[in-house]
């Protein structure tokens, strides 16, 4: 910055007239300079007495510029008065320090009157360079409608936001403001980058979140790709939209997105039965690579349904899925068991029970695609409804003329029911071990009987007329707990084992029922996937979706599928927040699910059924035929040479399951003989000592490992 001219001279005065009053007095003590300095002082001193007498302001700026005259005189008088230049230079000292205050303050610089002090030197001006106007791009005419010119005027006073130019402007039927525009770059070849909706919406006033930019296809005619761009601008329909959605747009925006209930997904229609009282949103994934990811309670929020899962549900089918919202809890309904339904097709099917869109499940009595007969696997805890489903699936065998016979640990009312209209019937853990043993020995006698066709033995084929015998049913109540038999345990887990292996060949299923589906419970890993492979697995309520999913497991494609039974099924009243607050007690108004099963079918795919109702209060003559079904002669002749055809009520007969005692010694203190391991006794017969070898070297369970460790400790 240049210093100004004042400011300069000053500093120049107050430079060359420090040394005038240092050496002046000294050398020159009669010197008219002395005279002209005491002067200027005196004049100071005058200009002091004014400056403080005046009322006008600036008082002290005055004294300040007289300032420099007084002490320059009072230095001159000093010198002139020392002797010589003073002690320590005193003279030049003064003079010096005169000179640096009047250089720094400057007084008469910078205290001028007002409105008369000096500009501060400005620097040159510099000439602004030339402004490049750019040419805009000549646009031809061609032929736009009104409606595209208004919007081009409009986007070229914005500036052509990201350097693009409307090519065409359509407005949307029935909308006085929405409407699409189509986009070029402006210069050829260049793509459209640096463009946002806010850049859009600004040009025409609308909120950024009311526009979308999308890309362009080629057409005929016309080009696409990067330097091309279509802005649709709705503010009318998203007004509307935000009001009154359409259920497509309401799904899009509450459930499709991101953080919604079904994430990708997009609905494809939805229908209302009035009849049934339900509501369908059929849905699928946008794309049709992913499996859709439901939460079922995130749905009914974007929705606007209930949370309830006793009248809301979901299926899933691939890439697609069906939701479905009930009125009334639909599970609730009691579908009462008919002959009709329960009288096997053809293909050994019937109708064991509804689904919650009143689907009928249909279970079968024998395998149709697999000439064979089947297994049964019903799991649940109690009082879920096994019982009941026993009676159904009993019924449709003894209506497709097989035999059926039923062992419970413990004696009740329904399994007594039963037990009048099937073949045999038994409540304890013994008779459950001499039915399986009989069972077993059915295979190596149906595996010698000939066919009268060509006197040959042959597999057994469901529905052949030739087969000289009837398919057989082997039902096991609480097979978990009859494992576990300190006596027989070891006897019914060996024998159910082997029935799941080798007895469909032969015409018998084995169907055992429980609580648990795990190896230390009863069900050995072999047992389990014969089961599962070769029955529609029937799961009633077994405590919690965890347990219900790891029953299913090994028979779905995707266990996390399964449909969840929660322990009762209500509807949901009023708030539980107003409630508490009111402190009044939430209603009792549950329906049980007793009867509710999960099935799976052939496909792997889970259902959510109610199973039909038999009640046992009235006669169940009408369900099963009129005659019971029973082995033939031929059968129940081997099974007596073998002594395995008897009452199974009678107590164990001697050397039936243990060797009988070879002293007095062997004996327990009540009479009876103890027992000795596993192997069947004398009069078994249904195993040779190759059958006995096997059993008490084959160790599937902790109980099994603990009782050959007894068998050992009594040799």
């Amino acid at each position: 910055m240049t210093t100004p001219r004042s400011v300069a001279l000053e500093r120049l005065a107050y430079t060359l007239a420090a040394p005038v009053l240092a050496v002046a007095p000294n050398l020159y003590p009669d010197s008219p300079v002395n005279q002209v300095v005491q002067l200027a002082g005196a004049a100071g001193i005058g200009g002091w007495v004014l400056a403080a007498k005046s009322d006008e302001p600036g008082a002290g700026r005055k004294i300040l510029r007289w300032s420099p005259l007084v002490l320059a005189a009072a230095i001159d008088i000093a010198a002139k008065t020392t002797t010589g230049w003073g002690p320590y230079g005193m003279d030049g000292l003064l003079a010096a320090g005169w000179a640096a205050a009047g250089y720094l303050v400057m007084p008469f610089s910078r205290h001028t009157r007002r409105r008369h002090r000096p500009a501060l030197a400005a620097p040159a001006p510099q000439p602004a360079p030339a402004e490049v106007i750019e040419e805009p791009v000549a646009v031809p005419d061609d032929g736009a409608d009104l409606l595209t010119r208004e919007v081009r005027m409009m986007w070229e006073n914005a500036g052509m936001p990201g350097r693009t130019h409307v090519v065409k402007a359509t407005r949307h039927p029935g909308q006085r403001h929405d409407m699409t525009i189509l986009l070029r770059a402006s210069e050829t070849g260049r793509p459209i980058t640096g463009l946002s909706e806010a850049a859009v919406a600004a040009p025409f006033g609308v909120p950024s979140s009311d526009v979308v930019l999308a890309e362009v296809a080629v057409q005929p005619g016309r080009q696409g790709g990067p330097g091309w761009l279509e802005a649709r601008i709705t503010p009318d329909a998203n007004q509307r939209r935000r009001t009154k959605p359409t259920d497509a747009e309401r799904w899009t925006d509450r459930v499709a997105g991101p953080k919604g209930g079904a994430p990708g997904s997009e609905l494809v229609h939805k229908t209302r039965d009035d009849e049934r009282g339900v509501t369908f949103y059929r849905a699928k994934m946008a794309d049709s690579t992913e499996t859709p990811r439901i939460d079922l309670a995130k749905v009914c929020r974007g929705l606007g349904m209930p949370e309830d899962d006793s009248c809301v549900f979901v299926l899933i089918d691939g890439n697609e899925f069906l939701i479905s919202a009930f009125d009334e809890p639909p599970l609730s309904q009691i579908f009462p068991a008919t002959r009709e339904l329960l009288t096997p097709d053809a293909k050994g099917m019937y109708v064991c029970g509804y689904t919650i869109t009143g689907q009928p499940v249909k279970n079968m009595v024998f395998q149709h695609d697999k000439n064979a007969a089947r297994h049964g696997l019903i799991l649940g805890v109690s009082r879920s409804g096994k019982t009941q489903f026993f009676a159904i699936d009993m019924a449709a065998m003894s209506l497709a003329g097989q035999v059926v016979w039923l062992s419970t640990v413990r004696k009740d009312e329904k399994t007594t029911v039963l037990g009048r209209y099937i073949d045999r019937q038994g409540s304890n853990a013994l008779w459950m071990a001499r039915s399986l043993r009989a069972a077993q020995a059915l295979c190596e006698i149906r595996a010698e009987m000939p066919w009268p066709h060509d006197g040959q033995p042959h597999d057994y084929k469901p529905g052949d007329p030739r087969c000289p015998y009837r398919q057989l049913n082997v039902f096991a109540d609480e097979f978990m707990t009859a494992g576990q038999d300190a006596e027989f345990g070891e006897f019914i887990q060996t024998d159910g084992d082997d029935l799941t292996v080798t007895g469909l060949k032969y015409g018998i299923g084995f169907n055992p029922a429980g609580q648990s589906p795990f190896a230390h419970n009863g069900f050995s890993t072999e047992m389990k996937d014969n089961l599962r492979q070769n029955s529609r697995p029937t799961i009633f309520n077994m405590g919690s979706p965890g347990a219900t999913r790891k029953a299913a497991e090994g028979t779905m494609e995707n266990p996390y599928d399964v449909p969840t039974i929660p322990a009762r099924y209500s509807r949901t009243e009023g708030s539980a927040i107003e409630r508490a607050m009111r402190g009044e007690a939430d209603p009792e108004n549950g329906v049980s699910t007793g009867g509710v099963a999960v099935i799976v079918l052939d496909n792997g795919r889970a259902v959510l059924m109610r199973s039909l109702f038999a009640d046992f209060d009235t006669d169940l003559s009408e369900l099963f035929p009129d005659e019971v079904n029973r082995l033939t002669d031929h059968e129940i002749s081997e099974l007596t040479k073998r002594g395995l055809w008897f009452d199974w009520n009678e107590p164990v007969r001697p050397g039936e399951f243990w060797p009988e005692p070879k002293s007095d010694e062997d004996e327990d203190g009540d009479g009876k003989p103890r027992r000795r391991g596993g192997g069947d006794g004398g009069k078994g017969g249904s195993r040779g000592s190759k059958g006995d070898s096997s059993r008490s070297e084959k160790v599937d369970s902790p109980r099994q490992a603990l009782e050959a460790i007894k068998s050992l400790t009594d040799a």
